[in-house]
């Protein structure tokens, strides 16, 4: 006979109960019976575990000592199986799969991939303009899944139970009023917009305005930031010929804007695709990253000046599934 966990909780029963009588109750066992696995366990062991008094059971030297382990492995064993237990029902039918999103070009195409792997449940999706309060929905079971995006040493810290896989990283463009000077030049420097006005995202948990300015302190430049905005705000403002702005390079030109490459390519943007490890979608997760995948270079060619520059430099920017 080998030790199993159910021998460690039999000991504990009889040391927290203090007698076999009282412990046989609590397993819902017989008393003969309980004793019968007791001498069991301990011809196992070696030794006797208790002694039996008139006045209970009382832990021997050698009981003491598998006491102490079975405490120190029982509760790791109970979170095992809660764990598990919890990760299998999640799995098992999921009824309905939430997904967040950044600003970015993936959440279609993500959506999309939940609905054909797991056409019965019912997806829904919300946008934030951070990635932080979606990894914290992440982490705390707010939702399945989350299309999210950081710059350059803006990697975010892990959190308990989330999966990230980064896709791809990609440079970052200038958005420019269709009627600018510059428009009609293949790729504008970054030094050469300093001295325009600039719509740019207002500086809080998404540090894209953060990521801007420590570039931009590289040239010696600090441009000038009238316009805070984000989004179709942002894009208008550009669209009026009041400012210029950056944007990711999958943005698609609407009239009144052109989008072009940074000379040098000295600004980059990573998309990243996250779920909870426990969660539905995890086992389903090389199936998620090959179809946006194919989404990702679907948008590439969508985007004019993108597919320019990737033709310019391949393997610059390739997916990494």
């Amino acid at each position: 006979m080998d030790l199993e966990i159910r021998h460690l909780r039999v000991v504990c029963a009889i040391a927290g109960a203090g007698s076999l009588t009282r412990a046989a109750a609590s397993l819902g066992m017989t008393q003969p019976g309980l004793s019968a696995q007791l001498r069991r366990i301990e011809t196992l062991l070696g030794g006797a575990l208790f002694d039996r008094r008139r006045e209970g059971s009382a832990p021997t030297p050698l009981g003491d000592l598998v006491l102490a382990h079975a405490r120190a492995i029982l509760p790791g064993v109970d979170q095992l199986l809660a764990d598990t237990d919890r990760a299998a029902r999640r799995a098992a039918a999921p009824a309905r799969i939430r997904v967040g999103s950044v600003g970015a070009p993936l959440l279609g195409h993500l959506l999309l991939a939940v609905r054909e792997l797991l056409p019965s449940a019912e997806v829904t999706a919300r946008c934030r303009y951070a990635p932080a309060p979606l990894l914290d929905d992440l982490g705390a079971g707010r939702l399945e899944a989350a299309v999210l995006g950081d710059h350059p040493g803006q990697e975010p810290p892990p959190r308990d139970g989330v999966l990230l896989h980064p896709l791809v990283t990609e440079p970052v463009f200038a958005l420019l009023p269709a009627g600018h000077p510059l428009a009609d030049q293949e790729e504008v420097s970054l030094s050469g917009l300093a001295a325009e006005d600039w719509a740019a995202p207002r500086p809080d948990s998404d540090r894209t305005r953060e990521y801007w300015a420590s570039v931009f302190a590289l040239t010696d430049r600090h441009p000038r930031v009238p316009y805070e905005a984000e989004g179709r705000q942002l894009i208008e403002i550009v669209r009026a010929g009041l400012a210029v702005s950056l944007c990711q390079a999958t943005f698609i030109e609407v009239p009144g804007v052109v989008v072009r490459p940074l000379a040098g390519n000295p600004l980059w943007y990573r998309h990243v695709l996250a779920w909870h490890r426990d969660g539905p979608l995890a086992r389903h997760g090389g199936a998620i990253l090959r179809r946006v995948r194919e989404g990702y270079l679907n948008a590439c060619a969508d985007s004019p000046a993108y597919a320019r520059w990737r033709r310019r430099h391949p393997g610059a920017a390739r997916p990494l599934v």
